[in-house]
């Protein structure tokens, strides 16, 4: 019988599938082996969705691709798709636009635990390190030697925003203690868990049909209502965020999100699992 696998890496997948091969080729270096990954596609056109199909078999492993119509921002929808069909009892969430650090999933494994939700970060790249990247590059670990060139860049031209101390990753257990002290909120696009946790609270919320607080802030919030203790992986489970122009963050998402503090519940009726009163 065929063993299962460690860990599902869930990736939000939207068009841009020269980011996607970006985001491969840091999985393909990884330190660890035995993991399975999910595409979950929020609407990619037909090119797009050709060319994902087409990479797929050139992986060295199980890739699913999960795609829904393109109705708008739907992501918690297909990314509950996603959830439904791990087959680990350990999920790891990457967007499509971050790649990770060769030790990205050895650290996510090495620091899960049951009612523990660890909680990475991740550098913004500037847009000419974005535009100047190839999988060739990725694959030779190009990212991981240009940290301190990115740092003395960054802060000389005064863009404290790519964080670039936070692509530094510290191997030894006791400094990374050292470096988390401070507690860090969940990102959405860099997060860990057990399945079952995640199912404990349904899911994300489909109602957000706007980026921002429906993909993380949301899930802190109802899955600290479980009980959920978090950890924070500054400089352990490091990403490397592509460069894009930011989304807009739409009031609607802060209103509902509002609703979802005062109702207090941990699980959503708008989730993995329809309830009756979100059937209508």
């Amino acid at each position: 019988m065929q063993a299962l696998p460690k860990a599902t890496i869930i990736i939000a997948v939207y068009n841009k599938v020269h980011y996607l091969r970006l985001l491969l080729a840091g999985l393909q270096r990884q330190t660890v082996s035995g993991f399975e990954l999910i595409l979950a596609d929020d609407g990619s056109n037909p090119e797009s969705v050709a060319e994902i199909e087409a990479l797929i078999p050139t992986l060295p492993f199980p890739v699913t691709h999960l795609w829904q119509p393109d109705n708008g921002f739907q992501k918690n929808k297909i990314m509950n798709r996603a959830i439904a069909a791990a087959r680990s009892e350990y999920l790891i969430f990457i967007d499509g636009d971050c790649i990770p650090h060769k030790c990205f999933v050895e650290e996510h494994l090495k620091n899960a635990g049951k009612g523990l939700v660890l909680n990475g970060r991740r550098v913004n790249l500037p847009e000419a390190i974005t535009n100047s990247l190839t999988e060739q590059k990725v694959l030779s670990g190009s990212l991981e030697r240009i940290q301190l060139q990115l740092l003395i860049s960054a802060w000389g031209k005064g863009q404290k925003e790519v964080f670039a101390e936070r692509g530094f990753y510290i191997a030894q257990p006791w400094l990374q203690r050292l470096v988390n002290r401070k507690a860090k909120g969940l990102l959405g696009s860099n997060f860990s868990l057990f399945k079952a946790d995640m199912l404990a609270i349904n899911g994300f919320d489909e109602r957000y049909v706007q980026p921002s607080v429906g993909e993380d802030t949301d899930i802190e919030f109802r899955l600290r209502l479980l009980g959920m203790q978090f950890k924070t992986m500054k400089n352990v489970a490091v990403q490397y965020h592509l460069w894009h122009r930011l989304l807009p963050r739409p009031q609607e998402n802060l209103d509902l999100y509002r609703q979802v503090e005062r109702e207090g519940k941990a699980f959503t009726e708008y989730g993995i699992v329809k309830t009756d009163t979100a059937k209508g």
